[in-house]
C-alpha cells in the first residue's frame, strides 16, 4: 500500500467518501432485496454470465450518486464502464451485483462491491451482503471489519487443516484447471466450498470463514475491496503465481499467511495455470 495516498476526499454534499459509499450500498441492497426471487429480465453475456435489470438499476444509482458527489473522479464499473482506469488519481470501482448467477437462481449469496482507489491502489473498500446485512469494510491503516466487529484471517497453518474456497469464473479452460488442482489436492483439506461470488469469497477469507480462497480469473470490480480487506485483516493476497497482486491481476490466492504459503507449496508444478492470457469480457 502506498504511503502517499491523500486523506479520503469530501463529497460535493459535504459528506465524506465513506458516508457516500455506505449510502450507495444501502440503496443498492434495498433494490436487490426488493426484487430478489421476483421475475427478472435477464441478458446473457456468456455461459453462466448473466446481467439483470437489478444489476443495471443498482449500477445506475451508484454511478449517478458518485458522479454527482465526486465529479472529478473516474468510475470503473462492470456493466457500463468496464475499461476506464485512472492509475494516477481517484477512481471508484463498482460491481453492482456480484453473484448474479446465484441471484437469478434464488440462491441467497450475492453482494455489492464498492472501492475507492488512488494511484491504482485500494484505499477503502466495502463489500455488502444484503441477505445477511453484513458489511465487510476496510480503510488503509484502519483494519478490516464485519459491521462493527474486527475481522482477522485464519490462523490455520496448513491446507490439510483448512476449509478452501474457490470459484470457477467464465473461462472454461481456467475453470477446468482449477477443478483439476482441487481434485489433485483432495482429500487433503477439511472441506471445499464454491460460493459463486468471488467478492464474498475474498471477504470470507478476510474474516477467517474460509481459511483460503482462490480464483483463476478475476476483474478489478471483483478484487478491489478484497485486496485491502485481506491485507488489513492480517492476511496475504497474491496473484495466482504468488506474485504481487494489482487491480488488474487475472487471479488471486488469499488467506492466512501460513495456509497461503502451504497452498503455494502444494500447487507448485501442478497444471492449474495456463500461460495464455484470457480475453476478459
Amino acid at each position: 500500500m502506498s504511503t502517499s495516498s491523500p486523506p479520503l476526499p469530501v463529497a460535493q454534499s459535504g459528506d465524506d467518501a465513506e458516508t457516500v459509499a455506505r449510502r450507495c450500498l444501502a440503496e443498492g441492497g434495498r433494490l436487490a432485496m426488493e426484487r430478489f426471487r421476483q421475475p427478472q429480465s435477464v441478458s446473457v453475456k456468456g455461459r453462466g454470465n448473466l446481467v439483470t435489470q437489478v444489476d443495471l438499476a443498482i449500477e445506475t444509482y451508484i454511478e449517478r450518486t458518485l458522479a454527482e458527489e465526486f465529479p472529478e473522479h473516474a468510475i470503473l464499473s462492470e456493466e457500463s464502464n468496464p475499461s476506464v482506469s485512472d492509475l494516477k488519481g481517484w477512481m471508484w470501482v463498482v460491481d453492482p451485483l456480484d453473484g448474479t448467477r446465484n441471484y437469478v437462481s434464488g440462491i441467497p449469496f450475492f453482494c455489492i462491491n464498492v472501492a475507492l482507489c488512488f494511484g491504482g491502489e485500494t484505499v477503502a473498500g466495502w463489500t455488502y451482503d444484503p441477505v445477511h446485512d453484513e458489511l465487510f469494510w476496510s480503510k488503509a491503516g484502519a483494519g478490516a471489519w464485519v459491521n462493527d466487529q474486527p475481522a482477522r484471517v485464519s490462523k490455520k497453518t496448513s491446507v490439510q487443516s483448512s476449509v478452501i474456497g474457490f470459484d470457477m469464473g467464465y473461462d472454461d479452460t481456467r475453470a477446468a484447471l482449477m477443478l483439476d488442482l482441487m481434485g489433485a489436492l483432495w482429500p487433503g483439506m477439511q472441506a471445499i466450498r464454491i460460493p459463486g461470488s468471488a467478492a464474498l469469497g475474498l471477504a470470507y477469507a478476510a474474516c477467517g470463514r474460509y481459511d483460503l480462497f482462490t480464483h483463476n480469473l478475476l476483474y478489478p470490480w471483483d478484487l478491489a475491496p478484497g485486496i485491502l480487506l485481506v491485507r488489513e485483516a492480517g492476511g496475504v493476497i497474491t496473484d495466482r503465481e504468488g506474485g504481487a497482486i494489482t487491480l488488474y491481476s487475472e487471479g488471486a490466492i488469499a488467506g492466512g499467511p501460513s495456509v497461503h504459503e502451504d497452498f503455494l507449496r502444494l500447487a507448485a508444478g501442478r497444471p492449474w495455470r495456463d500461460e495464455q492470457p484470457v480475453r476478459r469480457v
